[in-house]
């Protein structure tokens, strides 16, 4: 494996979040304090293959379309695909909607947020490094995304949104399934997307940074 190196990409071609300073700022935290460099850029034109090649996972916080040509996005999909890491983070799967290849590797699109409130949430994995801190059932303020051409058959749920702490006829799904964050295999590369993070404060909360850090640590295989 390459040294510990992670990319972060903060494009917004579409909604710019305004949480996106203080998540540059807390991953840099968590790199210093755990082993691993981050470099952070919102230059799309930086995906290059003799670039990617010194990273061991890139991690998107993006939207839109990125400008970035059919070579840039194969070289993408190739570097996880051939085995580093893909984290994604809230608004990632926001992005790329034109381009299948990216929705098959996150595991699905955006699809509304139905609930910007506190929500019961549940872990269904207690034993990945990203939630094994984590208890059976916790609150959290969230603005809840839910997910198009998502399904749990194609990917491993590790939080899920308690149903009852919601109203569901404003959801967008038939089967009210509402995961929050999963990961999967994607060729020899790994996957781990959280749908948490659109508040600046979260950033800050403890059981976020580790619930994020042991994802980043899965996708990077050091867990």
């Amino acid at each position: 494996m390459v040294s510990r190196r992670l990319l972060v990409l903060t494009h917004s071609a579409g909604f710019k979040h305004d949480y996106l300073p203080v998540a540059v700022k807390t991953m840099r935290e968590l790199g210093d304090l755990n082993g691993f460099n981050v470099f952070s850029t919102d230059d799309c034109s930086i995906i290059k293959e003799n670039f990617l090649n010194v990273f061991s996972a890139v991690l998107f916080m993006t939207t839109g379309e990125l400008p970035m040509d059919e070579e840039q996005k194969r070289i993408l999909i190739d570097f996880v695909r051939n085995g580093r890491g893909f984290v994604g983070v809230h608004n990632a799967t926001d992005t790329f909607y034109q381009f299948p290849a990216y929705g098959e590797m996150i595991g699905g699109y955006f699809n509304g947020h139905p609930w910007t409130q506190e929500v019961v949430v549940k872990v269904e994995d207690n034993t990945h490094p990203s939630t094994a801190h984590l208890p059976e059932k916790f609150n959290v303020k969230e603005e809840v995304y839910t997910f198009k051409d998502w399904s749990r058959s194609r990917t491993h749920v590790l939080i899920s949104l308690d149903n009852s702490s919601v109203d569901l006829s404003k959801g967008t799904r038939e089967d009210n399934d509402y995961a929050l964050a999963w990961c999967h295999e994607y060729g020899e590369g790994r996957v781990f997307y959280t749908a948490f993070g659109h508040f600046q404060e979260t950033w800050g909360e403890e059981w976020f940074r580790k619930h994020l850090l042991g994802g980043i640590l899965w996708a990077m295989k050091i867990l």
